[in-house]
């Protein structure tokens, strides 16, 4: 009888602990995380034009992109026409900026998209990627997909960085 009433004490604490854990779990926020792929550019210039931008740019360095002279045309598109909420954009917000020129040697095309979960928490977020004109994801000559919060060795965060304000963003 002492074992038996001593096993259901036993299992009785134990499914306390375990309800109790479970709770916890369930009162602690999640965090939230968009990591994007291929599917995210898709059909970039359908999206709403946020900016237009012609010739050269006092902010961009000779080689930002796609060169900053005369002929080059800038456009920023936000995929769903992102706004901030409380001074930030939501976790999620994709950013497109397509560089081209007349004579068609350049068209570049470079992205923003807002991580979340503390992927570059010194950034907020921001991950950075570098497309094909059709919108796909480019491969440097590695076979490694150029995105990360380093990307160019780090010059598109310090870039944008001086725009820390606006959540890095210029155009908006």
């Amino acid at each position: 009888m002492k074992k038996t009433i001593l096993l259901l004490s036993l299992l009785v604490a134990t499914c306390g602990i375990i309800s109790q854990s479970c709770k916890k779990t369930e009162d602690t926020p999640k965090v939230e995380e968009f990591v994007a792929d291929n599917n995210s550019f898709k059909d970039y210039s359908s999206w709403p034009l946020q900016r237009t931008y012609n010739g050269p740019d006092p902010l961009l360095g000779a080689t930002a992109h796609a060169n900053n002279d005369s002929t080059v045309v800038r456009k920023v598109y936000f995929k769903n026409g992102q706004e901030r909420v409380n001074g930030k954009f939501p976790v999620g917000t994709i950013v497109v900026k397509h560089s081209t020129n007349p004579a068609g040697t350049v068209n570049e095309v470079t992205a923003m998209v807002k991580r979340g979960n503390n992927f570059d928490a010194s950034n907020n977020d921001w991950e950075y990627f570098m497309l094909k004109p059709d919108g796909t994801l480019l491969m440097d000559p590695n076979g490694m997909v150029m995105r990360g919060a380093k990307l160019m060795g780090g010059m598109c965060a310090g870039c944008h960085g001086v725009v820390s304000a606006k959540d890095y963003i210029y155009s908006k």
